[in-house]
């Protein structure tokens, strides 16, 4: 399969933008973008472009269904919706193009659904992974954050906002939020999973993360089998390749360029 710049792939009834930047994942190694809980292809900004070039990979990024341009996902939203991402969705989307070999490289929600995927999946693809502030458990200060920009989206601007980067910002919105403030969602825990990731690890976190603390990747040295490798970003808060893009990429591309791709 070709991929155009920028387009649409089916999975099943679903329909999920992308873009892609480089070389075609049967050519050459591929990194995956997994975005946030409130990302898409757009949110990325200039990203994937700059990663494209500071490693000379190629870079493929989609929106989940219900973000961005991608079809809407069916809202109450389970509670276990990162597991069937991971399980269900990404190998469908990996198959569908055509990819060989390369990095998952997930931000927030998207880096714990790379983790599910990598300790829940024995792909041999996967020659690593790149995860930008993920979560690897409920933290309580972090479920609390989740809960103010609900009531901002209710009476502030947040929903205009995000109707510049999601066709259906209420769709988007609750997509995410809903799961994450459901009671039964204080118990969730994916460190089972990272008991089972084989392939090497980066881990970037910024030291302010609202959304969590660097108990993330103490938790993941602690329950990884496999090399982890972690830095630390003073005085940054939830997203390291916007606020700290310079040092975030000097780390991927120092990272990727010891794996075997």
């Amino acid at each position: 399969m070709s991929l155009a710049a920028e387009g649409f792939i089916t999975i099943g009834a679903t329909r999920l933008e992308y873009r892609m930047i480089g070389p075609q994942p049967d050519e050459a190694a591929t990194f995956v973008l997994l975005h946030e809980g409130l990302g898409s292809v757009g949110l990325w900004s200039d990203f994937p472009d700059r990663l494209a070039a500071a490693t000379g990979l190629g870079v493929f990024a989609y929106s989940r269904a219900g973000y961005g341009r991608s079809s809407a996902s069916a809202v109450p939203r389970l509670t276990s919706f990162m597991h069937e991402e991971a399980r269900e969705v990404l190998p469908r989307v990996l198959d569908a193009i055509g990819f060989r070999r390369g990095v998952l490289l997930g931000h927030s929600d998207g880096a714990s659904i790379a983790a599910i995927y990598a300790g829940s999946v024995a792909d041999h693809r996967i020659g690593g992974l790149v995860l930008l502030a993920p979560h690897f458990f409920t933290e309580a200060f972090g479920v609390a954050e989740i809960a103010r920009m609900r009531a901002l989206y209710a009476t502030g601007d947040l929903r205009a906002k995000l109707a510049r980067w999601h066709q259906d910002p209420d769709n988007a919105f609750y997509s995410w939020s809903g799961p994450w403030l459901d009671p039964e969602f204080r118990k969730w825990d994916i460190t089972e999973e990272l008991a089972h990731i084989r392939v090497p690890m980066l881990v970037i976190q910024g030291e302010d993360d609202q959304y969590g603390t660097l108990d993330q990747v103490e938790t993941a040295k602690q329950a990884c089998q496999c090399p982890v490798e972690a830095v630390i970003l003073r005085g940054i808060r939830h997203i390291p390749h916007r606020e700290a893009a310079e040092e975030t990429l000097r780390a991927i591309v120092d990272f990727t360029g010891r794996l075997r791709l």
